[in-house]
């Protein structure tokens, strides 16, 4: 018997998850679906009862070490460059440090929540003009002014 798999959803420890969902519903458009009082929350950016899972640790609960194994980040799509564009001029507007780069496959950028997890949003150009079919660990920088620039297209 063969089968397939694809992800369901992340599932991420917090510290606060008030804090989490502002972030969460704020900076990546999604919206809550389910909250199981203080300990559970679900949220989604489609049709999916959730994409991401956020759990409840408590305030005091250790941030994993950058060095130690275990996730690197959850990565969400965006349909086009201006949304992109808007995303990056939001998280920056908020002083949320992030970390742009041109993949050739995607323009991405890199950030982390308000307890260190790791989280991409990114635009996929592989079917762009200048865009590669596969990425080939090549990575550009990618200005400020590239990425606003997308914000004055229609």
């Amino acid at each position: 018997m063969t089968y397939s798999t694809k992800i369901g959803h992340a599932h991420l420890k917090v510290r606060d998850l008030d804090t989490a969902i502002d972030f969460y519903t704020t900076y990546l458009a999604l919206h809550l679906t389910e909250r199981i009082g203080d300990a559970y929350v679900f949220l989604t950016g489609g049709s999916f009862h959730h994409e991401i899972a956020l759990q409840n640790v408590g305030p005091h609960a250790p941030q994993p070490s950058p060095h130690d194994t275990g996730l690197y980040h959850v990565a969400f799509e965006v349909p086009n460059k201006r949304s992109f564009a808007e995303a990056y001029q939001k998280l920056c507007k908020a002083g949320i440090a992030v970390a742009p780069v041109d993949h050739y496959i995607s323009w991405a950028m890199y950030f982390d929540d308000p307890d260190g997890n790791g989280l991409e949003i990114y635009w996929d150009t592989r079917n762009e003009q200048g865009g590669r079919s596969l990425w080939h660990g090549d990575n550009a920088p990618l200005s400020d002014e590239t990425i606003l620039a997308a914000l004055n297209m229609p």
